[in-house]
């Protein structure tokens, strides 16, 4: 029962297609009757017009059931004349064009029809046709409130395709508050010209001076294939200007015919470090990890649940989640189950520490592979409680390292950072240690040792971006150490893509350090960050 509920038609359709029907059948009278009146100079009274006339009304039936069935065929019944466009415009004109040709079909088995009748019938059909079916995009562009007044002033950069069906979408989408009134482009042949009516005043160098000009409230970034240096430095003009910043969702998304307003989303501090994302082998990376066992400590933190996300889309035999915290480790675990319902998990609770544990599991499941990312990383915790760093990164590591000689593992990769490289802390020290553990094992085991070095990774736990955010949503102040202090950042899936790449080019004993690009300083980032809040720093 509730089947025959669900597909049963909506009444409002069957009232649209009906009236379409309707005034199809109106047209169609009202066409033949047109193109025979032209075709006889308009002379009612003549005899042929009469006899002709009296032939079509005789013929109207089944050719008023050929243009319903073309119609259907073309899908011209069910489509949103709202939001028509090129493509109804299409159907139309080969509908008409399939009714003519029918015509002259029967007009060659004996149809007694002037020989014209058929192209003037066509041309006056198509015409009627088109204008009661785009009169419902007029009408809706009537009733839709004018945004010239109410709405925010909006400039967009870029006039290619991707800035077309922004500003189509702002023009005809009932979620569009915005009055787009000028476009900034750097291609000179675009300049001076327009696109739905809306100029191409000029380049980068223009967006500031035609800010001030236009009075404009909101910048939208609409070229989703520019590189992320360009990227930058054309939204760090934007930046200056004090407009509110958004910006449109990748070209994948265009093609798929995803833009929407909805989609187009506000301006993220990623989008200002001004780096490409790095490419890795991704073929290098399946052969490594299709059809073999890999254990993740530390899986349940946001490094170690990105591994787990992206080493499920490589197809393991069996992924195994190890972590302490078990609210993270059941969270990743029912990620994965929704997202890859094949893939044979194991989640485990337990302790890097506990070295009967970790020998527990090894001996268990015997690994091919294991990714060591559990770990205390906060560095100000860590100063306070040194024998705690001790315990967990540098015992830990031991603890797992060893039951991963013992248990035949054959590959173990170490999650580092750069704060071992002359450590001046409590938290790199120990990561030092622990690359000096797996370096001195990979020398005594026949398993292949390797540690990955990066840096500060964008939106991990203590990392200073959520710090910042927090900060700039309960007012302030946003505290910087030192103005000339800079970071090299990375987004997380970047960073563990790189750090799954390195463990296939392993061979044993290295220590890869990850290149992060150029370095930001952190007083900038965190006046950007402030702006795009919307407030202004100092």
């Amino acid at each position: 029962m509730s089947e025959k509920i669900k597909n049963k038609p909506d009444a409002k359709l069957v009232r649209r297609v009906a009236f379409l029907v309707l005034m199809d059948i109106i047209i169609a009278l009202a066409s033949a009757f047109l193109a025979l009146l032209l075709r006889f100079e308009f002379d009612v009274a003549d005899e042929q017009f009469i006899r002709y006339g009296i032939t079509a009304m005789q013929w109207m039936i089944p050719n008023i059931a050929v243009t319903v069935l073309v119609f259907c065929a073309f899908k011209l019944y069910t489509s949103i004349w709202a939001f028509a466009g090129a493509d109804e415009l299409i159907h139309l004109f080969f509908s008409a064009a399939a009714v003519c040709i029918v015509q002259y079909v029967s007009i060659g088995l004996g149809l007694r029809m002037p020989r014209s009748f058929p192209i003037m019938y066509a041309i006056f059909f198509f015409i009627m046709t088109v204008l009661l079916r785009f009169s419902y995009r007029f009408m809706r562009r009537l009733k839709q409130p004018r945004t010239d007044m109410q709405g925010q002033r909006t400039m967009v950069i870029g006039a290619g395709e991707a800035a077309a069906a922004v500003l189509k979408e702002f023009k005809v989408s009932k979620y569009s508050r915005n009055h787009v009134v000028c476009l900034i482009d750097d291609d000179p042949a675009k300049q001076s010209c327009s696109i739905m009516g809306v100029p191409v005043v000029g380049g980068r160098e223009m967006i500031e001076r035609v800010a001030k000009q236009f009075h404009i409230d909101e910048i939208v970034f609409a070229i989703p294939t520019i590189s992320q240096r360009e990227r930058k430095k054309i939204l760090t003009i934007c930046q200056r200007t004090g407009c509110k910043l958004k910006q449109l969702p990748g070209i994948y998304q265009l093609a798929n015919g995803e833009v929407s307003i909805q989609k187009i989303r506000d301006v993220d501090i990623v989008d200002l470090l001004g780096r490409d994302v790095v490419e890795v082998d991704s073929d290098g990376i399946l052969d490594h990890v299709k059809g073999k066992t890999v254990m993740v400590t530390g899986g349940g933190g946001s490094i170690g649940s990105e591994l787990c996300r992206q080493l499920a889309s490589f197809e393991p035999a069996a992924l195994i989640i190890f972590d302490i915290y078990e609210n993270n480790a059941y969270s990743i675990e029912q990620e994965l189950r929704r997202t890859y319902p094949d893939l044979t998990l194991h989640t485990i609770i337990g302790s890097v520490r506990d070295e009967k544990r970790i020998n527990s599991v090894m001996e268990t499941y015997r690994p091919h592979m294991v990714f060591h990312a559990a770990a205390h990383k906060h560095v100000p915790l860590m100063e306070t409680s040194p024998m705690e760093a001790v315990k967990n990164n540098v015992f830990g590591t031991y603890n797992t390292a060893k039951a991963a000689s013992r248990y035949g593992v054959k590959k173990f990769v170490l999650i580092s950072t750069d704060k071992a490289v002359n450590p001046t802390n409590i938290m790199g020290a120990t990561k030092r240690i622990c690359e000096m553990v797996v370096q001195m094992m990979d020398g005594e085991s026949e398993t292949c040792f390797a540690a990955v070095r990066f840096g500060n990774v964008l939106g991990s736990n203590g990392s200073v971006i959520p710090l910042f955010r927090e900060q700039i949503k309960n007012g302030g102040p946003v505290t910087v150490t030192h103005p000339e202090i800079t970071r090299f950042f990375m987004t997380i899936p970047e960073a563990v893509s790189l750090v799954l790449q390195a463990g296939a080019f392993a061979r044993g004993g290295e220590i890869f350090v990850l290149d992060m690009g150029s370095p930001v300083k952190i007083d900038e980032l965190a006046r950007n960050m402030i702006k795009l809040s919307g407030f202004e720093p100092d």
